[in-house]
């Protein structure tokens, strides 16, 4: 009997799975922490299948920066687009980033964007297009969800939609980025009804000028 083994032929893989098992790494380890080690070992795979499905691991690194951008399940984005109160779903938003940013079961905390790959954009090519990307895209559905508000009567109608998605995603990395520091989730939470506040407020008319 020919017992001689198969050779060369990629090991069988969750594509999904190791994807979001990298990400966990780069998320920890940043793009040049994250050795072919550790990506290997969390992926479940060996270098060869690897690079047989990504090309390298910078190829990879594209390829977890397009799965964690189309994510559609972003815990905040879900919350403003569940609750149906317009103040509250902006209030959960908020909740749900300082939950993410304080308390991570991986470790990470905070966006995936903001905590790895915006420190990686200016020299590893081709993240910066992709941040534009996801940025723009999250601007989108933050935006779509003022509009429907506006067109229900529950916020103005000539309410600022696009400036205020805006307003609420930098709100947001904000809020990452004093997590990231060591400020408490309590600390963080003491300013949620400011945030709210200025998100929802209806938009200023321009000063009559004075004589």
């Amino acid at each position: 009997m020919n017992d001689t083994k198969k050779v060369g032929r990629p090991k069988t893989f969750d594509r999904d799975q190791a994807l979001l098992q990298a990400i966990g790494v780069f998320w920890k380890q940043g793009y040049e922490g994250a050795s072919m080690k550790l990506l290997t070992d969390a992926m479940g795979i060996n270098s060869p299948s690897l690079y047989a499905e990504f090309g390298d691991k910078h190829g990879l690194y594209l390829e977890a920066i397009n799965r964690y951008a189309n994510e559609d399940a972003c815990a905040p984005l879900v919350a403003l687009e569940t609750e149906s109160d317009i103040r509250k779903a902006v209030r959960a938003f908020f909740e749900a980033a300082i939950d993410y940013s304080t308390h991570h079961g991986s470790g990470a905390k905070g966006c995936f964007l903001a905590s790895c790959v915006a420190t990686s954009a200016g020299h590893i090519d081709g993240t910066a297009e992709l941040l534009r990307e996801a940025i723009k895209a999250t601007d989108d559905r933050i935006a779509a969800r003022f509009e429907l508000e506006a067109s229900q009567g529950t916020l103005p109608v000539d309410f600022p939609c696009r400036a205020r998605a805006k307003l609420l995603f930098d709100l947001r990395q904000g809020l990452v980025f004093r997590a990231r520091a060591g400020f408490t989730e309590r600390e963080l939470i003491a300013d949620i009804e400011k945030n709210v506040a200025a998100v929802v407020a209806p938009a200023q008319s321009p000063s009559a000028p004075r004589h």
